[in-house]
């Protein structure tokens, strides 16, 4: 016969490991959670910063820029600081700039344009601090685009992406952002990449994790003392 005090012994070491394994990761994930609830995701992502779009108009009939012999993925029209601009884009993804007024193509964005740009798109009141051109090979980790682009830096630490070519905003960064990403990669145990949330470190504390809960469900009716019901007393 089953000894069940010495089942019972062996399942609670059990449990015990398993919840010294997974305590840390525990309070990781659990600390994260909270931190990633904390404020609206409209907030952490930036959306109001961003001032209300408005609609295109033009005084005169556009002029398509000069196409002939360039393949082309899409063609449209946008809006930019500058005014409207046709936005070409190639086959590998790079895009270029025209004006619909004339059908000229123009220039890629310098730093002045880029800044110009976010001066434009911003609704705050934050001035600009810097602008630094990133390299596409090693973007840095807050864009998450391999593109080139240049990053506006504010005072305030919010940082806007705008690609060097078309003038597209990639991406806008505020501070609580960059503590949110962060609380996001020790969340999915990926620091590096803050991507990969299929990796062996969280699926196996995830196992663990679960086992320790299954052991709990287990243990608990083994070691809970439940009452004696009196006999009833003969009348």
């Amino acid at each position: 016969m089953v000894d069940k005090l010495r089942v019972r012994h062996s399942l609670r070491r059990y449990h015990i490991w398993l919840g010294w394994i997974i305590g840390v990761p525990m309070l990781f994930w659990t600390l994260s959670g909270v931190v990633m609830v904390w404020k609206p995701i409209e907030e952490v992502r930036g959306t109001h910063l961003l001032k209300k779009a408005q609609p295109m108009r033009f005084n005169a009939p556009v002029v398509p820029p000069v196409i002939a012999g360039v393949p082309l993925k899409s063609l449209s029209l946008e809006r930019r600081a500058g005014g409207p601009r046709w936005v070409a884009v190639l086959p590998d993804g790079t895009a270029r700039l025209a004006d619909p007024a004339t059908g000229r193509w123009l220039p890629p964005y310098s730093a002045s344009d880029a800044a110009a740009e976010v001066t434009w798109l911003y609704a705050g009141t934050s001035p600009v601090r810097s602008v630094t051109r990133t390299d596409p090979d090693r973007p840095p980790l807050e864009l998450r685009h391999a593109v080139a682009s240049w990053q506006v830096a504010l005072e305030d630490g919010t940082h806007f992406y705008i690609d060097a070519n078309s003038g597209m905003l990639h991406a806008k960064r505020t501070r609580w952002w960059r503590f949110y990403d962060w609380m996001w990669g020790l969340h999915i145990m990926d620091l590096k990449t803050r991507e990969d949330a299929h990796n062996p470190l969280t699926i196996g504390l995830g196992i663990a994790a679960l086992a320790m809960v299954l052991l709990a469900f287990v243990l608990l009716p083994m070691s809970t003392r439940w009452p004696r019901r009196k006999p009833k007393r003969p009348d």
